[in-house]
């Protein structure tokens, strides 16, 4: 009979401090991680999802090895093959092994002991060793060497940030862009501006538009100031700021070789053992992301008021049809791209106050809910730029105007009357706004039935564009036409 070649085992059999587990042949991780993945399967959402912590997790790491070698404390074998691991890490080659829940208790202790393992079994490939065989290179004992979860994962979630936000300001630029360009093709439509719903004073629909892209670059800079109090790190502090099991030295070294890893200006904060448990850069974080959702509903919900109708609404502009809007009623078209911008808006208002709730949560020397806060804010940069891009692509750039309607619904409101004010004074203008509504005339009629009215200021009244900015008219005496 042939031989039969033996299988290759299924499991591999690791030791923690709370005994042996049952670990994949083949996974990179190791006893920690397989015990935290059976302990948190609360959201079905792992954190290979966000590879940017994945990346700023081997980038502490690497930082965390050149400093710990130019301190004599790791040796060249050991921190060529843990660097060689991180590189390769940094590169995305590792994100399937990081299958833990996004949701753990712990501190995101089982996410630095993901990177500690994923690194060390790397690392002994390339030292010629099998997987779990610790005793050459140690995920604790080395590749965590002078480190803590305390002062790694919230540098780590600091990074992603950093590494994050960048394209959610891409996007919003676009959009501003699309604003704009739409601002310039409205610039002389002239329309009815609202006040609380309620008809107010003429605009340009050009105005309007402009008005948006504004909004949007402020928001811009927020983002980037709020990003700058995520420089300070308290990497060198370990697990209370005390820099227990560190070097002296190791704070100043280890952020330094952060910052020419990553290009950017990381500092140590002032006190370790503040920085260890104070959140306060990611709730300033996640408030302006906020700001900036509530801007972009207010937005989508202009967009959908402009756009209502056809016929029974506003129905200033259209835009861009998307897809059937019922299953019942024929030729129905939703706006369905400013819906889906208002639900991520609302979602990202609410990941808002869960940051908050988690920073508020912080107990003596940490904060242990620090995973939510991390999770609650990648998802917001993910969801608010695809929803950005979105709205820019689907639907604002495919706008178009109905001048005629919005000449209509100006000419048919009280708005003008406001442009009589500065001629023949507020009670006078206010009685021809309230006979406006009673008559169902138009201004033009009524100022022309009234024989005290010149037509010269009639001329000027109607001179819509003037009425879109600010006006030189000022009242002076009535003077009967002749």
């Amino acid at each position: 009979m042939p031989s039969i070649a033996p299988t290759a085992p299924l499991h591999r059999i690791e030791q923690d401090s709370l005994g042996p587990v049952s670990v994949p042949a083949d996974a990179y991780y190791g006893a920690q991680t397989a015990r935290a993945m059976e302990n948190f399967q609360i959201s079905g959402t792992p954190i290979r999802h966000f590879p940017e912590l994945i990346r700023a997790l081997a980038m502490v790491k690497l930082a965390a090895a050149r400093a710990n070698r130019q301190l004599g404390d790791l040796p060249d074998e050991k921190f060529a093959a843990i660097e060689q691991a991180c590189l390769e890490m940094i590169a995305g080659r590792f994100d399937d092994q990081f299958l833990l829940d996004v949701f753990q208790g712990g501190a995101g202790t089982s996410t630095n002991m993901n990177a500690n393992e994923v690194i060390a079994n790397r690392g002994l490939e390339i030292l010629g060793e099998p997987r779990g065989h610790y005793a050459t290179l140690h995920p604790n004992n080395d590749v965590n060497l002078s480190q803590s979860t305390n002062d790694v994962y919230p540098t780590a979630i600091r990074l992603a940030l950093l590494m994050s936000y960048g394209r959610l300001s891409e996007a919003l630029e676009r959009l501003a862009l699309a604003f704009d360009a739409k601002g310039s093709e409205f610039a002389s439509i002239i329309k009815l501006g609202r006040t609380q719903l309620q008809d107010a004073v003429p605009m340009t629909l050009g105005q309007e538009f402009q008005a948006f892209a504004v909004t949007l670059r402020e928001d811009e800079q927020r983002i980037e100031e709020a990003s700058r109090l995520l420089l300070e790190v308290n990497l060198g502090g370990t697990a209370v700021g005390t820099g227990i099991t560190a070097d002296p030295a190791y704070a100043a070294i280890v952020v330094r070789e952060l910052g020419m890893l990553t290009n950017r200006p990381f500092v140590v904060s002032q006190n370790l053992i503040e920085a260890c448990w104070d959140t306060g850069a990611f709730v300033l974080f996640s408030a302006t992301l906020k700001r900036t959702a509530v801007k972009l509903s207010k937005i989508a919900n202009d967009l959908r008021l402009l756009s209502s109708g056809p016929r029974g609404g506003i129905g200033e502009i259209n835009l861009p049809p998307e897809q059937p809007g019922s299953s019942i009623m024929p030729g129905k078209v939703n706006p369905v791209i400013p819906e889906v911008v208002n639900q991520v808006a609302f979602h990202v208002i609410g990941a808002d106050l869960t940051v908050t709730l988690a920073a508020e949560a912080g107990q003596l020397q940490l904060n242990a809910m620090e995973p939510v806060i991390v999770f609650s804010l990648l998802q917001s940069l993910s969801l608010m730029t695809n929803a950005i891009d979105t709205l820019t692509t689907k639907c604002v750039t495919g706008i178009t105007a109905n001048p005629e309607t919005c000449r209509k619904n100006l000419e048919a409101s009280t708005a003008l009357a406001t442009g009589l004010v500065s001629l023949i004074g507020y009670e006078r203008a206010a009685q021809l706004a309230k006979e406006i509504l009673a008559t169902g005339k138009t201004l033009r009629e009524l100022l022309a039935e009234d024989p005290l009215l010149p037509d010269e200021l009639i001329d000027q009244v109607f001179d819509l564009d003037a009425l879109t900015r600010p006006s030189r008219l000022r009242r002076r005496p009535p003077v009967a036409r002749s």
